[in-house]
């Protein structure tokens, strides 16, 4: 399964260092993402991430969240990430899968999944966002994002450069292009379009728009009625 690729594959060490070679304009992404999620939430507000890795963004979300909680399939992610947070007393780190949430209905003010995550765990999407939204309160807000079809080639710069590392397999371009990346040990990275998200989200009792941020990200943002 390619989830198991980040559960097993490219997670702890291996999954921090696709941050820590990551290309300027990558890094303006990264920060313009988080810096979006951190001013969305509330002061004060039970904060839930899905997809955390080792916690890269937790630190951000803090500064505002009253408590906020990551969760990950992958351990050496948890474990990483509860060794770099440790000094944050509110920040929990728990190994857990985005589908099958093991928190109470509305439970949380704000549910992020960032950085394409609704494409790159590899399940069903729709459960996917049923399931955040589940656990979000009324008037909470959930929040997914994917590619900016702008981001392309410093997307593909990115994943070239994690391929020259050996962090993923080698890029088959015969398969790549029109938002797809494909490499030739079966990984394959795609995302959402604002007419998927549509699709997606056209049965919630929900408010639902569509935000460009950045010319590298579209922001999916939930609120719960």
């Amino acid at each position: 399964m390619v989830y198991a690729y980040y559960k097993d594959g490219l997670s702890g060490d291996k999954l921090k260092r696709v941050y820590e070679i990551a290309p300027h304009r990558v890094r303006q992404y990264l920060r313009a993402e988080a810096g979006h999620v951190a001013n969305v939430i509330s002061q004060g507000a039970e904060v839930l991430e899905l997809g955390c890795g080792y916690g890269r963004i937790l630190p951000e979300l803090a500064k505002k969240a009253g408590n906020v909680v990551g969760v990950d399939t992958s351990l050496a992610n948890i474990k990483l990430g509860m060794k770099d947070l440790a000094h944050l007393s509110h920040c929990r780190l728990l190994c857990m899968d985005a589908v099958l949430l093991g928190f109470r209905d509305s439970r949380f003010d704000c549910v992020v999944c960032i950085q394409n995550g609704i494409s790159a765990f590899h399940v069903d999407k729709r459960d996917l966002v049923n399931e955040a939204v589940r656990v979000t309160r009324p008037g909470g807000k959930v929040l997914f994002s994917t590619y900016s079809e702008r981001f392309w080639n410093d997307r593909l710069e990115w994943f070239e450069l994690q391929a020259g590392e050996g962090l993923l397999g080698e890029i088959d371009y015969e398969k790549t292009g029109n938002g797809v990346i494909t490499c030739k040990d079966g990984f394959t990275a795609t995302t959402v379009s604002p007419g998927d998200f549509r699709i997606i989200t056209h049965d919630l009792d929900a408010d639902v728009d569509l935000i460009e941020l950045d010319g590298s990200s579209l922001f999916c943002e939930i609120t719960v009625l």
